[in-house]
Order: structure tokens, then sequence, then C-alpha cells
């Protein structure tokens, strides 16, 4: 079955894309990547979605109209990428996330906006969609899922190991003998993404290359009072976002200095931020191999200071697990699509908090009838090429 994955993530830069077409014998996955690329948004549309995210407030018409347009650029990007590989059997679609509602800990709802009726109506096939809250009903964070890629991908690995995406969030799986933990630890890109975009520092809104902070310095005692904040105390499982981290937060911050910080120097200690942050729970969990995602392993400053700060730890890029760096959370999207066509969890509760498996998501029926494939019992093995 050939699964088309897309998301786009709380960096909210564009939509990832992947097509993955998966064989299974007795449990055993084998996905074969057959197309993966990153779309930009539109920069009128990112702009007025920046504009109605948390803290700003926003109405019921904004919402339907943004959930018409993103819908709308998700199924563009489906349609392109399903015909440039001759077909796809059935996409799965994260969304947009607008808002993760956390409560004393615990995950009470979630948002995910780009309406699946758009996708379905181009690509003409089922679509998944919706897929974080049933998780949160049945307990859990509805985060991380990649969680369940993740432990796949680590599994037979001797010792502790671990797999990190930096995105807006930065999000953590640990496994031994299966799945020792699995949260979001903290902001990765989104606070410095948030202050590069309304300074107008880079216009694509993020420190290409941490050339910013590169020529900025560590201010140590905003660093230490990023430090302070109470959720990184939090115990796992856990989940966060934009409705914490966000341009606000980093105003809230400089204004209790009292003192003006230079711009450079303020993105180089949010860059440090996610390096202490990271760092401090690796080395909290003895962990001995860390493969890393996302927007932010492109950034040298960030890998170069985990390395620096992890002597011991193998720090390599998630591409040695068989999984694209830049693409493995749309590989995850493909997996969780091909999951639920066949009946299996794609979410294990040691990695959300969910107090048991749970297939995940909603499905939209393509053009014609909906007809799902014979069931799998479930996920044993997954090897990616």
């Amino acid at each position: 079955m050939r699964v088309l994955g897309l998301l786009s993530g709380t960096s909210h830069d564009g939509i990832d894309v992947t097509v993955v077409d998966f064989t299974e014998a007795d449990g055993a996955v084998h996905g074969t990547v057959l197309y993966e690329d990153s779309v930009a948004y539109d920069p009128a549309l990112r702009a007025r979605l920046a504009a109605a995210l948390p803290p700003s407030p926003t109405t019921f018409a904004e919402v339907c109209e943004l959930d018409t347009m993103i819908g709308q650029a998700f199924a563009d990007v489906a349609a392109a990428a399903a015909a440039s590989v001759g077909g796809v059997d059935a996409v799965c679609t994260h969304g947009q996330t607008v808002f993760h509602w956390v409560e004393a800990g615990e995950a009470q709802g979630t948002l995910q906006i780009g309406q699946p009726a758009w996708i379905a109506e181009r690509a003409g096939v089922p679509v998944v969609s919706d897929v974080r809250i049933r998780d949160i009903a049945a307990g859990g964070h509805g985060a991380p899922l990649v969680s369940f890629l993740d432990e796949l991908l680590l599994r037979g690995r001797a010792g502790v190991s671990a797999a990190l995406n930096l995105g807006g969030i930065a999000n953590i799986t640990i496994t031994g003998s299966g799945i020792l933990s699995a949260y979001d630890i903290g902001p990765a890109n989104a606070l410095v993404d948030a202050v590069v975009t309304a300074e107008q520092l880079n216009a694509r809104g993020y420190d290409e290359d941490g050339r910013i902070a590169r020529s900025g310095r560590i201010d140590q005692p905003l660093l230490g009072a990023l430090l302070a904040d109470p959720y990184y105390a939090l115990p796992a499982p856990k989940s966060s976002g934009k409705e914490h981290f966000h341009l606000d937060y980093v105003r809230e911050h400089l204004a209790a200095q009292t003192r003006e910080i230079p711009v450079a120097d303020v993105v180089r200690t949010l860059t440090e931020l996610t390096v202490r942050t990271v760092a401090n729970d690796v080395r909290a969990a003895g962990v001995g191999f860390l493969a890393v995602s996302g927007g932010g392993c492109h950034n040298p400053l960030i890998m170069d200071g985990l390395r620096d700060a992890l002597p011991g730890v193998d720090v390599v890029l998630a591409d040695e697990l068989g999984a694209s760096a830049d693409s493995k959370e749309a590989i995850l999207f493909a997996l969780i699509g091909w999951c639920t066509m066949h009946g299996v969890p794609a979410v294990v509760p040691g990695g959300t908090g969910a107090r048991e498996p749970r297939i995940l998501g909603t499905v939209t029926p393509g053009t014609g009838p909906l007809r799902m494939p014979e069931p799998v019992a479930r996920v044993k093995s997954l090897t990616l090429s």
C-alpha cells in the first residue's frame, strides 16, 4: 500500500510530504520511500496563520477560513506528490496544530486544522486525519506520536538510545528494552524563530545556519531565568507548544531583566537554551546514542553544542536509522495512515502516557467506496529504504 504522509509542524513554515510504499509479512513491515519534499507556505498564508496563533486573539471566522485555506494548500501538495509517483492508496495528514490544551500537567485537548475533505477531493483516496485526539482521549498527551516510529527504528540497540526531533518544540524518545520515556523537552526553534520573524532578521523566518546566534553572546542572567521555567522540572510524560513558548514569553523575560540586551545576544541565548535543556535530559537518562532530526539539526551551533555537552554520546543524524532527518515525521504520518487503514494501534502507552494502545485518526473516504484492507495484528518490526 502506498501512503502519502503530510504535516506542518510547530514552526508553521510549510508542508512536509512523503510517499512510502509499505509491504507487510507476518507483522514485519518494510517501507520504501518513493518521494519526499517540503513546500513552503505562501507567505501571506503563513503570516495570517502566525497572527491567529496563541497568545493572539482570533475568531471562529478566521479559524474557518484558515482551516479551508490550509486544507487546500495540503491538497495541492498531496495531488502533486501523488501524481509524481503514479498515484497513492491513502493519505494521512497531521494538519497544522493551532492549539494544544494542557492543564495541571494533563493534556485536555488539541486542535489541528487543514480540512481533510479538500485533500480527499483532490487525491481521490481515503484520508486519515485528526490523529492526536484519540490518544488524548485515552489519557495520553497526543505527543510525541513519533515515539511509535522511534521505538521501531531504535529497537535492538544495546544500552539506552534516543531519538530527538528539533522542530519548533524539541521532543525525545528514550529506549532500552522498549520505550523508557517520551515527551516534549521544551523549545527547539520556536523561540528563535519568533524573535527572528518579529525583528525581521531573516526573510525566511529562522536563523539560517545559526549565523545570527554566532554574532551574539550568551547572556547568562537571561539564560538562568529561562532555565528556571517550571516546565523543565515536570516529570514525563509531558507536552507543550507555542501556547507556552511564544514571542510574548520572550518579551516578558526580557522586560524582567530591566536592561537592554542586543538582539543577537537574545538569539544566541535562546539557541543555548535548546542545547542546555536537551543535553541535561539526555545526560540524566544515560543515553549513549542520539539520533537527531528536524530543522534544528541543520543549525551547526545546536549540533556542535550538543556534541560538546555530551562527549560520551554518539550524536548522529536520523538518516543512520533509515529515516531522513528532514522527512522522519512525514514518514511517521505515512506509517500512522498505513496502521489505521490496517486496524493497527500506532501509539504505545510508554510513548505518550495513554492507558492503552489506540488506533488513531478519522477516515474521510475518497471518491469511491471506502474499502479497508485486511487487518494486521500488530507491527513487529519496521525497516525503511
